[in-house]
């Protein structure tokens, strides 16, 4: 596995971390400005800011639990894909049901001046499970 490879791994188990503590800062920080997400049957979500406003809301009253397992790297120079297997568990804060969806997620990274590496499209088919 190149190094390439491995800070990209390193990034989406970060993802999942920040997440499941609530650190939006953390996520936003792992993701470009210009971002978008793609999900189906909805409007693609454009820019972090949007992402930030999202996140937040739905923290104020949920927990949000994701795991992943990584398929493939990609690496081609400054980009890089990934296609991923993922599972991601919203629970209420107050107790109640919790939902969970799961499937595939096809995400694109580009290495940054300073040599990080950043999420800059994200497509998730992720259904009800």
């Amino acid at each position: 596995m190149t190094s390439d490879e491995t800070a990209i791994r390193a990034l989406i188990w970060q993802w999942h971390d920040a997440t499941a503590v609530g650190d939006v800062d953390a996520v936003l920080s792992l993701m470009a400005k210009d971002v978008q997400f793609l999900v189906p049957g909805r409007e693609p979500m454009l820019g972090r800011d949007a992402f930030e406003d999202g996140l937040r809301s739905l923290l104020k009253t949920h927990r949000i639990r994701s795991s992943g397992d990584v398929r493939e790297v990609q690496v081609s120079g400054d980009l890089a894909f990934v296609t991923a297997r993922l599972t991601v568990r919203i629970e209420p804060l107050e107790g109640g049901g919790a939902s969970e969806r799961s499937g595939y997620a096809l995400s694109v990274f580009r290495r940054m001046a300073d040599g990080s590496w950043q999420l800059i499209r994200d497509a998730n088919l992720l259904a009800a499970g």
